[in-house]
């Protein structure tokens, strides 16, 4: 059953996953495209078209797992026996996948290319049933705003973690003498985090209880097509201003996110990448009481819109640094990262309630779709930033290890930090149109739960 206050215990056990997940965050998007092209040899270009590639695959894999899973009917629920087998496949693909054998460059591109890709399939058999837990467990506007802050602030130390996994391997790997630092960090990794995956999904799903089936107002329907069950979801104005604010803000902070490394080499001519990362979760983390303060304070659409701007305020400074200004840029990731965290947990504490308002329209509960929509738009704004970066990079003539031209310079600072900032920009214009505050939300629990 749904309740409004959320137990601690059930709290904790439920951020677990969200901590060791956080893997497939900085290590695959950040260190592990640069690993492929410059250790491993594979083109740029060919890395930036695959890894783009596997989220059009997730477009199709992300939907299709949330419709599956809002309809599965066993008696260990709808979503405990996909983040099992999920786990299981995706810990399989981390070592596969971090730990590459010395072959052909051919067929390391394929290899690289499959395993790419069953890394993202498992992801999402994870993902899309564990996010769906969430708004099941209370129906609180306030209370799913401190569930989700704890979700995602495990996401975010669990980023900081692995931020700084590739560091604290090369110190102990260069204590023990370690021939190929390279590859037997990322192995490290591997040999970490596959089984931590693994126990936090086994403590996760023995101890956060789904809905019985019975409690389900949207079961099963027969003769309503998969076309018809989508179209109503598209009609769900809400929804649709929330995807697309949310959409490109993200498209705009997985662009520094996937070239950070670049960037700090390159046009600040520095080795401290690992470092300002840390900075930037670390305030991330320590601010996400201060926006769950002010979200109960203004609602959660103001408090939003107020992290956008100091974010943007702060990175678009950015733009103008260069060569020797490492202390300045400190300080501006810093003020960005104020913001950081309210990224990540207010637009998914607001689609708890937009979920609330189709079930208020629909009479079912469908947070599997809705998840899964959500998710195509996260895994496609990071393979935006990702595919369009680094064949951007590749087209203004970026060569690996070598002092880069102006061209390619200035394309980083442009990538980096101006362009996140129009992005929020137009996310702040479209998400003052979303309509739903915590009066209308209480008025749309009440006659979901008078029915």
């Amino acid at each position: 059953m749904m309740t409004s206050q959320v137990p601690w215990r059930i709290r904790i056990y439920y951020a677990l996953p969200a901590f060791s997940l956080a893997v497939i965050g900085i290590p695959v998007y950040v260190y592990l495209p640069k690993f492929y092209t410059d250790t491993i040899g594979i083109d740029i270009t060919t890395a930036g078209i695959l890894l783009l590639l596997v989220r059009v695959f997730d477009a199709v894999t992300d939907p299709l797992i949330g419709y599956v899973s809002d309809n599965t009917r066993t008696r260990w629920g709808r979503r405990h026996p996909f983040i099992g087998l999920g786990a299981i496949g995706l810990a399989a693909a981390i070592l596969m996948l971090f730990i590459p054998p010395q072959v052909p460059g051919s067929e390391q591109v394929f290899r690289f290319g499959f395993w790419l890709f069953a890394l993202f399939f498992f992801w999402t058999l994870i993902t899309i049933p564990y996010e769906s837990l969430g708004p099941e467990l209370t129906t609180d506007y306030h209370e799913r705003t401190t569930l989700f802050s704890l979700r995602d602030g495990g996401l975010i130390l669990g980023t900081l973690v692995a931020a700084a996994s590739p560091d604290i391997a090369g110190f102990f790997l260069e204590q023990a003498g370690s021939d190929d630092l390279e590859r037997s960090r990322f192995a490290a990794i591997a040999a970490v985090y596959a089984p931590m995956i693994l126990i936090t999904v086994i403590l996760c799903i023995r101890n956060v209880p789904e809905k019985r089936t019975e409690d389900h107002i949207g079961s099963p329907r027969r003769g309503v097509r998969w076309r018809d069950d989508f179209k109503t979801i598209i009609q769900n104005r809400p929804f649709l201003i929330l995807i697309a604010a949310y959409t490109i803000s993200a498209i705009g902070s997985n662009l520094p996110a996937t070239l950070i490394l670049y960037y700090v080499q390159y046009v600040l001519e520095s080795q401290r990448a690992g470092l300002f990362l840390f900075a930037y979760f670390l305030t991330g983390i320590l601010c996400l009481p201060l926006w769950i303060g002010i979200s109960r304070r203004t609602g959660k659409k103001r408090a939003w819109i107020l992290s956008m701007l100091v974010n943007t305020g702060a990175f678009f400074g950015v733009f103008f640094l260069g060569p020797g200004d490492s202390s300045l840029y400190a300080v501006l990731v810093v003020i960005s990262g104020i913001g950081f965290g309210a990224g990540l947990a207010l637009p998914s504490s607001i689609q708890a309630d937009v979920i609330d308002y189709d079930e208020w329209v629909t009479h079912q509960r469908r947070e599997g779709r809705f998840i899964g929509l959500w998710s195509i738009a996260k895994k496609l704004a990071a393979a935006l930033g990702v595919g369009v970066g680094l064949s951007m990079l590749g087209a203004a003539g970026y060569v690996p290890n070598q002092e880069q031209t102006e061209a390619v310079t200035f394309m980083l600072r442009t990538l980096y930090a101006l362009v996140p900032c129009i992005c929020n920009a137009l996310s702040i214009l479209i998400i003052v149109f979303y309509p739903i505050d915590s009066k209308l939300h209480e008025q749309i629990r009440q006659e979901i739960d008078a029915r």
